[in-house]
Order: C-alpha cells, then sequence, then structure tokens
C-alpha cells in the first residue's frame, strides 16, 4: 500500500468559535464547511493559504474540555515578513511565547498559543531555503 495524498489534519478543541475566531482573524484561515457529525460532533474544516492540506476542529462537547500535552503538538505556517507578522500579532495582543528565533540557515521564527494550548509555529525563510 502506499498513500495517494496527505488530506487533513484533526485537532480536538474545547470551544470551536474561539478557536475558529482565532484561526480565521489572526492567521487568515478560511473556514471552508461547518457541520455536525453523524456521532454528535461539531467539525469546521478550515483552508491555508497556498495548501491543499486541511486542518479539521472537532468539538464534542459531552466529554469535556481539551488538554494538549505540552510540545506534543505543533502547526508551523510560513510567513512572508516575521517583523510585520510580529506586528501585527501585537496589535491583536496576541503573545509570543518563544522567539523571534534566527536558525543556521537563515530562517527565522516565533511560536504563539492558539485556544486550548496548541502550539503554531510561524516561520520566515529566506528565498534560497528549500525544504526537502
Amino acid at each position: 500500500m502506499r498513500v495517494k495524498k496527505f488530506l487533513h489534519t484533526r485537532m480536538r478543541v474545547s470551544d470551536m468559535d474561539e478557536t475558529i475566531n482565532f484561526y480565521s482573524n489572526v492567521l487568515g484561515l478560511e473556514v471552508l464547511e461547518r457541520k455536525v457529525s453523524p456521532r454528535g460532533s461539531h467539525l469546521a474544516f478550515l483552508k491555508v493559504p497556498n495548501s491543499e492540506e486541511l486542518i479539521e476542529l472537532c468539538s464534542f462537547p459531552s466529554s469535556g474540555p481539551v488538554t494538549v500535552q505540552e510540545d506534543l503538538v505543533h502547526l508551523a505556517f510560513q510567513v512572508e515578513n516575521l517583523d510585520d507578522t510580529i506586528e501585527q500579532l501585537n496589535g491583536k495582543l496576541i503573545r509570543i511565547t518563544d522567539g523571534p528565533t534566527t536558525t543556521s540557515s537563515g530562517s527565522r521564527f516565533i511560536f504563539i498559543d492558539a485556544p486550548d494550548g496548541y502550539e503554531v509555529e510561524l516561520i520566515e525563510r529566506p528565498p534560497n531555503v528549500k525544504i526537502v
């Protein structure tokens, strides 16, 4: 067997509206669909610019709040200009939890926290850096 394509990553969240607000208003992701599954889970699918893969948010209120283990999961997004990103985050009162850090390849990154404690890494890569 060989998989054909990566489609989405599912993340369980405590508060669907708060989480959608963060990903859409802070990071600029687009909500493609919201629905309730046959099992009663509230689902939302988010589109990341310039990417085919989706983020699926899942909330099942009766299962209680989500507790994300520290350093277990993070999402990484490339940004055009990290200094501009930091300025915009500061304007939205979003706290930077780590960084900015510069790597040996010249990439720069910071971390912020999404709702439920999921970490989000925002990376600026120099034009000549390619990931294989």
